[in-house]
C-alpha cells in the first residue's frame, strides 16, 4: 500500500510540473490572444447595442407618428366631433398639433350636449372666440401626464387657472367631470376623455348666455 501511494504521488507531482510548465510557456501568448480577440468583440457588441437602441427609438417614433397628433387622434376617434369643431373655430389646431408634449382632458360629444341649450352655438360665434379659447385651453395641461401620474390637488392649465383633481373615486375634475377613458396616446402627448365640460371660474355661464342672440 505504501509503495503504491508513493508511486501515485510521484506521478501526480510530475504531471503537475508538466502542466505548470506548459501554462507558463503559453501564458504570454494566451494573454496576447485574449487582448487582441476580446477588444474587437467588445467594440462590435457595443456598436450593435447602440444601433439596436437607435432602431428601437426610430420604430417607437414611427409608431407614434402613425398614431398622429392630439388633433388627429380626436378626429379619428369619432367621439370628439364637437371638440374638434370648437378647436378649429378657436384657431387652436396648430397649438394642439405642436410638439408639446401636452395633456388634454377631452370632453366627448355627449359632454358638450349636456351643456345649457344654446351655449355651444353661442361659443362657436366668431365674436366669442376669446371665451371659446379660454374654455378649451382650460382643458389642456403642459407635459404628458398619464393617469398614474395624477395626484390630488390643483393642476395649472394653459388657460392660466387651475383645475382640481380628486382621485378618491376614479379621476374627478372640479367635483364634476370624470375621466371615462384614460391614457389615449398621441404623438405629441396624451388624451383623457371626460364626460363633462370644464369651465374656468372666471367665466359666468349664465351671464354669458344672456349676451348670446336668441
Amino acid at each position: 500500500m505504501r509503495k503504491s501511494s508513493t508511486r501515485i504521488a510521484a506521478v501526480a507531482a510530475i504531471t503537475g510540473l508538466v502542466v505548470l510548465s506548459a501554462c507558463g510557456s503559453d501564458s504570454n501568448d494566451t494573454t496576447s490572444d485574449a487582448v487582441t480577440t476580446d477588444a474587437p468583440m467588445t467594440e462590435t457588441t457595443e456598436g450593435d447595442m447602440a444601433e439596436d437602441d437607435m432602431a428601437e427609438d426610430d420604430m417607437a417614433e414611427d409608431d407614434m407618428a402613425e398614431v398622429g397628433t392630439i388633433v388627429d387622434v380626436a378626429v379619428a376617434n369619432g367621439s370628439f366631433n364637437t371638440l374638434v369643431a370648437a378647436v378649429t373655430a378657436a384657431g387652436l389646431v396648430d397649438a394642439l398639433s405642436a410638439d408639446g408634449p401636452l395633456t388634454v382632458f377631452a370632453p366627448t360629444d355627449d359632454a358638450f350636449a349636456a351643456l345649457p341649450e344654446g351655449l355651444v352655438d353661442c361659443l362657436l360665434l366668431e365674436e366669442n372666440v376669446d371665451a371659446l379659447s379660454a374654455i378649451l385651453t382650460y382643458h389642456v395641461v403642459e407635459g404628458a401626464v398619464m393617469s398614474t401620474d395624477l395626484t390630488d390637488g390643483p393642476v395649472p392649465t394653459l388657460q392660466g387657472e387651475e383645475i382640481t383633481v380628486d382621485l378618491t373615486d376614479g379621476v374627478v375634475l372640479n367635483d364634476g367631470p370624470t375621466v371615462v377613458i384614460a391614457d389615449v396616446p398621441a404623438s405629441n402627448g396624451v388624451i383623457h376623455a371626460i364626460d363633462g365640460v370644464l369651465v374656468p371660474p372666471s367665466i359666468d355661464v349664465a351671464a354669458f348666455l344672456e349676451t348670446c342672440p336668441a
